[in-house]
């Protein structure tokens, strides 16, 4: 895949020495009208979104050119203590708010989407993970915004498969469960999960597209520089092609603060290229591949042609 090109002078980042972001990372700061007003809405209807709690390096394009944004359910501490992930982890308050269903609702109108990505914290502390109030979110939605597609980010639900069935049976057109990495670094990246029990979630979740009991699409997403060699990165991407998923994105890891994982290194944009033609020429349908992809960006592109697609052979 190559090598990372010189972008610059080294600086100090703790005890390690680490090239400086490099231009093609460079966001250029946009707050239009339309971003302050999707900010002032997630505020009145107390929500929360993943592009404020992970610091997504979109959040400006879609909030102010696009108008979409991920909401985040069961509130905003996760159980898990992820080490790329900026969202505060600890012990959630008992119970979920029975309110929150209808507020992302009543978001999703105002903002007149067609398509809404709902994710969450982990949840590990609901004998369901979560999974009922994620579609108790995806009927509410149904009931004011009928015509808006939903794409669920999900949790791997502890590996129960009860609750993958009780998000499916709620009918959101895109099922989403992130691997985030390589099986190497699951330790150290993501401990309190396992590669093989993410593997098996979306499996499943494609068995049931496959047998018709489910008629969206399933999809994923991985990282790169957390420190994955190419030969890992290909192997992940066989993995989870062979597991039914049709829907594949890789984006660049940027540490969000110095308590978290360190950046291993700025993969190029040529690289991300080559990650893109080798994903479609394994059968993945589509495949979002840069430096600053992240699970759902430009989704509400993309999923519309691959559902008519698929509603076009039934």
């Amino acid at each position: 895949m190559g090598e990372a090109p010189e972008v610059g002078s080294l600086v100090q980042i703790g005890s390690r020495r680490r090239e400086p972001r490099p231009e093609w990372l460079r966001i250029r700061l946009r707050t239009p009208r339309r971003y302050h007003e999707v900010k002032g809405l997630v505020a009145r209807l107390n929500l929360n979104t993943v592009c404020e709690e992970a610091r997504c390096p979109n959040i400006y394009e879609c909030w102010g050119e696009h108008g979409t944004a991920t909401f985040m359910v069961l509130g905003d501490i996760c159980t898990r203590r992820c080490g790329f992930c900026a969202v505060t982890s600890g012990r959630p308050a008992a119970g979920v708010d029975v309110d929150e269903p209808a507020h992302v609702a009543q978001a999703i109108r105002v903002m007149g989407l067609r398509h809404a990505v709902i994710t969450s914290v982990d949840r590990d502390d609901l004998p369901d993970g979560g999974a009922r109030h994620f579609a108790d979110v995806i009927e509410a939605i149904r009931q004011t915004s009928p015509s808006c597609a939903v794409e669920v980010l999900t949790p791997d639900f502890r590996g129960v498969a009860e609750a993958l069935d009780i998000v499916l049976e709620a009918r959101p057109e895109v099922f989403s469960h992130n691997m985030e990495t390589v099986p190497r670094m699951y330790r150290e990246a993501r401990p309190g999960s396992r590669y093989e029990r993410s593997l098996e979630l979306l499996t499943r979740a494609s068995g049931r597209r496959d047998r018709g009991e489910y008629g969206g699409i399933v999809k994923t997403g991985i990282m790169l520089g957390l420190g994955e060699r190419p030969d890992e990165v290909e192997q992940t991407l066989r993995d989870i092609r062979a597991a039914g998923v049709q829907v594949m994105t890789l984006g660049q890891y940027m540490q969000p603060t110095r308590e978290h994982l360190e950046v291993d290194r700025w993969v190029t944009p040529e690289e991300f290229d080559g990650y893109r033609a080798l994903a479609l020429e394994m059968g993945f349908a589509h495949c979002e591949s840069g430096p600053l992809v992240r699970s759902s960006y430009h989704a509400h592109e993309h999923v519309a042609p691959l559902l008519a697609a698929a509603n076009s052979q039934v």
